[in-house]
């Protein structure tokens, strides 16, 4: 009787094991989205609650975590340390793009994904030779060699990218013509606008360079180019079914944060928060997607401060009922960012870690080698 319930209870452990096993291999997802508010901490994430009219993506996520953001020699990171820390995994200088402390070249997500037969693209309302885009699919000691970066975007294991900084490409100090290199390299590219599913469908590869260096500010009527290249880029990418890595970048709420310009930031951050909106609509139809939402850094000691007023007879006292946002500098904060996920694997985004755990917990869930 004794061996019976033995054999038994082992039996019904194995079954445990195996259904184990099978659930964690059918929660690895087949597509990753990685989106990137540069400069965003979570007083930049609150002041969507407050100043969007409509419901906040942000509040769609249920696993959330703290990533402490320090570079290899700063306290303070930049956006090519913390780019490379979340493309491969590693600390870095400031400045440095792709490139580990002792300046070699370390593999990126866009270069693994690829190596698994996924199909990658790279989305940003900066130029797409800036520190964080080119992190994800160049090798340079510093952020500043824009037209070195170019370079290596025609031969990078890229199948879409979208963003600003044709004169890097096509008005060069060298005289070259990194368009002409795209296209021999099998992109089509344009140069006006952002086309249609259907009228890029049956191109190989696609890239927009749409502005001479960084895109135009919300404010000054860029439009709905992210959310919309990035829909663009979740259909071209998921055409073939074999699965992608996509990274999507909301570039300016960092560059309102160093103007200390509010109005700038928010609606930067507004306007990423529809990608955010348009990333979980593909993730919750799909089913197998895991899509991560994080910063490299916070910029500008932004805070929602509330609006001092000014008596009569001089005096002044704080009114709780109206915003004022303000700043404590027009550089980079050392603040804790936050980071959100959805999908397949997303619970172990949750917990405070560094930087470089996003680059490995993708790796992780993904099983990407």
């Amino acid at each position: 009787m004794k061996i019976a319930i033995i054999c038994c209870s082992f039996s019904v452990f194995l079954l445990f094991a195996c259904a184990n096993k099978s659930s964690e291999v059918s929660k690895r997802p087949k597509n990753v989205v990685l989106l990137i508010a540069d400069g965003t901490g979570l007083s930049q994430v609150s002041a969507a609650f407050y100043y969007k009219d409509t419901p906040v993506n942000y509040q769609r996520f249920q696993n959330i975590g703290l990533i402490r953001t320090s570079s290899s020699r700063q306290k303070i990171t930049d956006s090519g340390a913390g780019a490379t820390a979340f493309a491969s995994g590693v600390k870095t200088y400031n400045g440095a793009i792709g490139v580990a402390d002792d300046s070699t070249s370390v593999r990126n997500l866009v270069e693994i994904a690829s190596q698994n037969n996924l199909k990658t693209g790279v989305i940003a309302t900066s130029s797409i030779t800036h520190a964080t885009p080119a992190c994800f699919y160049a090798h340079q000691v510093h952020r500043n060699m824009a037209e070195e970066i170019a370079t290596q975007l025609p031969t990078a294991e890229l199948d879409f990218f979208a963003g600003g900084g044709l004169q890097f490409f096509n008005q060069r100090s060298d005289g070259k013509n990194y368009i002409e290199k795209l296209i021999q390299n099998n992109f089509t590219i344009d140069t006006l606008a952002l086309g249609t599913y259907e009228s890029i469908e049956n191109n190989k590869k696609q890239g927009y360079l749409l502005a001479k260096d960084g895109m135009k500010k919300i404010t000054e009527g860029r439009g709905d180019f992210l959310p919309e290249a990035t829909e663009l880029a979740l259909q071209f990418l998921s055409k073939e079914k074999t699965g992608f890595f996509a990274m999507v970048e909301g570039s300016q709420v960092d560059w309102g944060g160093h103007d200390n310009d509010a109005n700038y930031l928010i609606s930067e951050l507004i306007d990423f928060d529809e990608t955010i909106g348009k990333v979980l609509d593909f993730a919750e139809s799909d089913g197998e997607t895991l899509v991560v939402v994080t910063s490299d850094h916070e910029t500008g000691g932004f805070t929602l401060a509330s609006k001092k007023i000014k008596r009569n007879e001089g005096m002044s006292y704080n009114d709780y009922n109206e915003l004022e946002p303000s700043f404590a500098t027009n550089g980079h904060s050392a603040a804790l960012i936050p980071v959100f996920a959805y999908g397949p694997g997303s619970e172990i985004f949750s917990g405070v870690y560094e930087n470089t755990e996003i680059f490995h917990k993708i790796l992780k869930v993904s099983n990407w080698k």
